[in-house]
């Protein structure tokens, strides 16, 4: 792990890569099998080696984390600047070349899929970033597994894997109902429908990764809980970033991600 030039550890983006890993983790998608375990670090506010070693066993992650904290200068691969760069964006990921990019993602995939899985993949490095929203319509099957007319589990899958974005209208005990934009498929494209509620959890049993969540507070969500409120420039780049993936996904459909295993 990069290390500050103090040599002690930069863990300052701990606590945020808890709140956006752990919905996945508790549906035993990707990470250790301890998601209780990253539940209560989220929610505790506590940072220490075994947050961090929980967090480097997330292999999803990992490698667009390390490449960022290589090639920017912006801290280890745990710091603040650069979690936040991959879930939910910012100026750091237009400072990774292409070239940089590219070795990475096929050091990571290109022994698991294959020479002709790989040179589909490939396709899709020069306009890619080190963002999740890549990892989910790239690398992920889902975006393969949708046809002409299929509305179903690959879509529902792909919209509540992505880190989406909503306002919240009314919060209810442990949950809150968020107005949001629906990933929609009319066949060909893969485009953000007219605005919905939905209700979404960001607390279960006391432990939860927002505190006093109000009507009109911008949030991010990942499968059903929220993770964190946004601020006016979060929400921005995770809409520009979430855009510019969904743009060079649409031009490359013919030639989707591999079918791997979720993580």
């Amino acid at each position: 792990m990069i290390a500050t030039r103090d040599s002690t550890p930069d863990w300052s983006g701990l606590q945020l890569f808890a709140r956006y890993a752990y919905p996945p983790n508790e549906r035993g998608y990707c990470g250790p099998d301890d998601h209780l375990a990253l539940l209560k670090y989220g929610s505790m506010g506590v940072v220490d080696q075994g947050l961090a070693e929980l967090a480097s066993a997330f292999t999803g992650p990992w490698p667009y984390l390390k490449l960022m904290a290589e090639k920017t200068g912006a801290g280890s691969p745990f710091s603040r600047r650069i979690v936040e760069a991959y879930w939910v964006g910012n100026d750091l990921l237009d400072a990774v070349g292409t070239i940089d990019f590219g070795n990475t993602i096929e050091e990571r995939f290109k022994p698991r899929v294959g020479r002709r899985m790989w040179s589909h993949m490939a396709e899709a490095v020069p306009g890619g970033i080190a963002h999740h929203s890549f990892h989910v319509f790239v690398t992920y099957p889902w975006v393969g597994l949708l046809t002409e007319s299929d509305r179903g589990e690959p879509l529902e899958i792909l919209d509540q894997c992505r880190i989406r974005w909503g306002r919240v209208e009314a919060v209810e005990a442990d949950t809150a109902v968020v107005k949001s934009k629906p990933l929609t498929w009319d066949g060909k494209r893969l485009e953000l429908g007219v605005p919905r509620l939905e209700t979404v959890t960001f607390a279960v049993g006391g432990l939860g990764f927002t505190e006093k969540l109000q009507p009109g507070d911008w949030v991010s969500m990942h499968w059903s809980w929220i993770c964190d409120r946004l601020t006016t420039r979060q929400l921005a780049d995770l809409k520009r970033f979430s855009a510019r993936q969904l743009a060079m996904t649409n031009n490359d459909l013919a030639h989707p991600g591999p079918a791997m295993v979720l993580g």
